[in-house]
């Protein structure tokens, strides 16, 4: 689905942002590489799967090679990383915290 906005500074039209799925992304990099297989050029690749030229480049360094599931589970770590790091930051402040108390004392 490809939303346009109104035009920017520059008169060119600008697409909506869209949040896209692991396995969307995977889908339209492999539409991607069969298309380039073809003779297509980056630019209009971009334009078929409705996504920018930085947005292509930035999902094949980050999932270029990836399957769907593999992706997934990429997305799933990321989660439970980021929920991990901020257990570790509370449990890092009560500490300070509670050693500033034993210090008060």
């Amino acid at each position: 689905m490809r939303v346009l906005n109104r035009p920017d500074r520059a008169g060119d039209f600008t697409m909506k942002r869209i949040r896209h799925t692991p396995e969307q992304i995977i889908r339209k990099l492999k539409t991607a590489e069969q298309l380039i297989a073809q003779g297509k050029t980056v630019t209009d690749v971009c334009r078929v799967i409705e996504v920018t030229q930085p947005t292509y480049h930035r999902w094949r360094q980050q999932y270029g090679g990836m399957q769907a599931e593999e992706a997934k589970r990429l997305t799933q770590l990321e989660k439970e990383n980021a929920r991990l790091k901020k257990l570790l930051a509370e449990a890092e402040l009560e500490k300070a915290m509670l050693k500033d108390l034993a210090e008060g004392n």
